[in-house]
């Protein structure tokens, strides 16, 4: 009796301890936010503690990160099956686009009040995106590489069609990168169709060859691979705060600009977790996180000047119709890859 006696109560015993330990992980399991972004890879950490720390109940996930061009035709390829809770940080272009195709579930974050309302969704309520942050077209110049093949500093786009700069300008193929398409999208709204594409006829017979990063060509030129890149703001202002020879010029007739962006996948099983991300995403402190190293975030009188941008680099932002690019984006694509994409480096 007495042995029967304590087996049963060992048996009750592992019972509480198994059980017990099952609560502890139920009660600490996180929940797992699978999140694509075309952020760059070197803030992902950054923007991953800063969340868990507000919500330590979710795990954020980068399910993908790669370029802009790269994420929009994955996102495109799951569209029947998609595989992203949340697609944040993202071109609002490329966004306008997947919306279209019926991508995302409307939500207004708490506090979108508070955000400029031009930089949201301007035809659903509840938005169907949300705007976080602009990049800004820009040219980085190395000083030095320029100084060893007589090359005067360019102040327009124009000025990179001079043949002086033959084999010596760089720029990313906007079918795989936003900066790119920035690019393309902002000369053909500037100058039309026909200036549009003549000017970068004339831009091509320069160009080395093309980058499948927006960030690249900046990196390059900072390395001193090419004297010219034709990149954005952020990471010329961030080169050269390193130390790097390289000036960052905002050309006079105007530049590109795009913004990251946020939507909320449709059908997704982590609703929850998601919309709290987008909470998070319009606070004061995720604008003030975007404002380190960006000049422009979605909400008013948050961003302070940030060190080594152009100083009127804001002022040449152009009208950029969101619409027109995404609606535009597939013809644009094949018409520049048939012109120039002959040129564009392997994909690694």
């Amino acid at each position: 009796m007495h042995r029967s006696k304590l087996l049963r109560n060992i048996r009750n015993f592992t019972i509480l301890i198994v059980s017990s330990i099952f609560f502890i992980n139920f009660a600490y399991a996180k929940d797992e936010l699978i999140v694509y972004t075309a952020v760059e890879a070197d803030e992902l950490a950054m923007f991953e503690q800063e969340f868990e720390a507000d919500y330590p109940n979710i795990d954020l996930q980068w399910g993908a990160r790669d370029s802009t061009g790269i994420i929009t035709a994955k996102l495109l390829a799951e569209k029947n099956n998609p595989q992203a809770d949340i697609v944040w940080g993202l071109a609002a272009t490329s966004l306008v686009l997947l919306a279209n195709e019926g991508y995302f579930q409307g939500y207004a974050p708490k506090g979108l009040e508070m955000l400029e309302p031009k930089y949201s969704d301007p035809t659903m309520d509840p938005p169907l995106w949300v705007g976080q942050r602009a990049w800004i077209a820009s040219i980085c110049f190395n000083t030095v590489e320029a100084e060893k093949h007589s090359l005067p500093m360019p102040t327009s786009w124009q000025d990179l069609t001079d043949p002086v700069y033959q084999g010596h300008v760089v720029m990313p193929n906007p079918n795989s990168s936003g900066t790119g398409f920035l690019d393309v999208s902002s000369w053909l709204q500037m100058w039309g169709e026909e200036e549009g594409w003549k000017f970068m006829d004339g831009l091509h017979e320069n160009i080395a060859w093309y980058t499948h990063s927006g960030s690249k060509p900046c990196k390059q030129a900072a390395a001193g691979e090419i004297p010219v890149g034709v990149s954005f703001a952020y990471r010329g202002a961030k080169l050269k705060n390193q130390g790097a020879p390289v000036e960052v010029i905002a050309p006079s007739e105007g530049v590109g600009w795009d913004l990251e962006a946020f939507g909320i996948v449709q059908g997704t099983k982590n609703l929850a977790a998601a919309q709290a991300l987008a909470d998070w995403s319009v606070t004061r402190k995720a604008n003030e996180i975007y404002n380190r190293e960006y000049a422009v975030v979605a909400m008013p009188g948050v961003a302070q000047e940030v060190e080594n941008f152009p100083p009127d680099l804001l002022e040449k932002m152009i009208d950029n119709d969101f619409a027109w690019a995404a609606a535009n984006r597939q013809r644009i694509l094949a018409e520049w890859q048939n012109r120039y994409g002959a040129k564009s480096e392997p994909k690694s």
